[in-house]
């Protein structure tokens, strides 16, 4: 079975993306200027991947999820950071959990879960 590997996340500031991912979610972001683009890293367990100049913002497209302990937190953190809540913590089911949905600084929707 072939895994996820890599995840890029448009962003056409890249010292703003990395302030803001690092802020809310903690990932280390490791600038190459040599290619106009920003690696991250959400952990050794996790998928990486990177920031990209060339790549448009977008609502629409795959929708990345990020896994957290507390939805609620995070989504404070988030809007505090400048992102904007486009679906509040909902729950999927007893067994799936709970989701919600952001966009981030530059307008790009992505997903939060989370057990609990």
């Amino acid at each position: 079975m072939s895994k996820i590997v890599h995840i890029e996340i448009p962003a056409p500031d890249l010292e703003k993306a990395a302030e803001f991912y690092s802020k809310v979610f903690g990932w280390k972001v490791e600038m190459t200027p040599e290619m106009d683009y920003a690696m991250w890293s959400a952990g050794e367990d996790a998928v990486g991947g990177g920031f990209s100049k060339q790549a448009k913002p977008s609502t629409e497209g795959a929708l990345l999820h990020i896994g957290v302990d507390d939805i609620e937190a995070k989504l404070v953190e988030i809007e505090a950071a400048g992102g904007k809540i486009v679906a509040p913590k909902t729950k999927i089911s007893d067994e799936w959990g709970y989701y919600a949905e952001f966009l981030d600084v530059f307008g790009n929707k992505l997903g939060l879960w989370s057990k609990k």
